[in-house]
């Protein structure tokens, strides 16, 4: 399955068009590779999201279509969450 679909079947991401958007700029990462939204995932393959400030490290646990809002949490498990913090800005 493609990222940009898995994120918004899993529910990570809302929207296809967003999760895509999120993906080529960089700020996902499957098993520590900058992936782009048309990178296929796998089961067992470790994502991180840079959402802002935070990110969200899971594992993928299933490839499934067409779920409802309830299930969608079992297709993966959260292994980290972390805050990071911004750069700061330097006075001129």
């Amino acid at each position: 399955m493609r990222l940009d679909k898995y994120l918004k079947v899993s529910r990570l991401i809302k929207r296809r068009t967003v999760a895509k958007e999120v993906a080529d700029q960089g700020r996902i990462t499957i098993n520590g590779q900058v992936a782009k939204s048309s990178t296929r995932v796998a089961v067992g393959d470790e994502m991180t999201i840079q959402f802002g400030h935070r990110l969200l490290t899971v594992r993928v646990l299933s490839l499934k279509k067409g779920l409802r809002k309830e299930e969608a949490k079992e297709m993966y498990e959260i292994v980290k969450e972390e805050r990071i913090e911004s750069p700061r800005q330097v006075d001129e």
